[in-house]
């Protein structure tokens, strides 16, 4: 198991877009397992590789057994946000949004810090896994709001840009 140092708000490279990954090499299979390693010990439930200081279009999330109201067909990728792992995205693309949901967001960019933000309800993304093969995703709720927080990490916008009124500070057992 390897940490990697979680990149906090105001350094530069939080704010940068991120190159689309060509090809996925040894290295870059270990930066994967590394961000999901850092995103486990820091209790996240996301984690995008400009955080860790990596400007590649590479995303990679796990909402636990939260993710139950997702649902899935035939173009879903299987077990995505309903508990059964994580979700790796290479190079992830918006395809559709739909609704609206107002919630609490924190950032591990952000430690300690929440604030209210809307995000789509239901979101459907193309990108492509660890293999480089394409699939397609769909999620609701708070999966929904995961993949949004951090495709915008990938194009250097934070969610603070997006708080509806101003931040205020949480608990460790407010952020779980």
């Amino acid at each position: 198991m390897a940490l990697r140092q979680i990149r906090i708000y105001g350094d530069e490279k939080l704010a940068k877009a991120c190159r689309p990954v060509q090809y996925v090499s040894p290295r870059t299979k270990l930066l994967i397992r590394d961000m999901l390693d850092t995103m486990y010990e820091a209790n996240g439930v996301g984690l995008a590789a400009p955080q860790v200081g990596i400007l590649k279009q590479i995303v990679v999330i796990d909402i636990g057994d939260a993710g139950e109201e997702n649902t899935e067909d035939a173009n879903t990728k299987p077990g995505i946000g309903c508990g059964d792992g994580p979700l790796v995205m290479i190079n992830p693309e918006i395809l559709e949004t739909s609704g609206e949901q107002t919630g609490q967001e924190g950032c591990l960019s952000l430690p300690g810090q929440a604030g209210m933000v809307t995000r789509p309800e239901y979101v459907k993304v193309k990108a492509f896994d660890e293999n480089m093969k394409e699939f397609v995703v769909e999620g609701r709720g708070l999966l929904a709001r995961a993949i949004c927080h951090e495709c915008d990490h990938l194009q250097g916008i934070m969610y603070v840009e997006k708080v509806e009124g101003d931040l205020f500070e949480v608990t460790d057992e407010e952020e779980e």
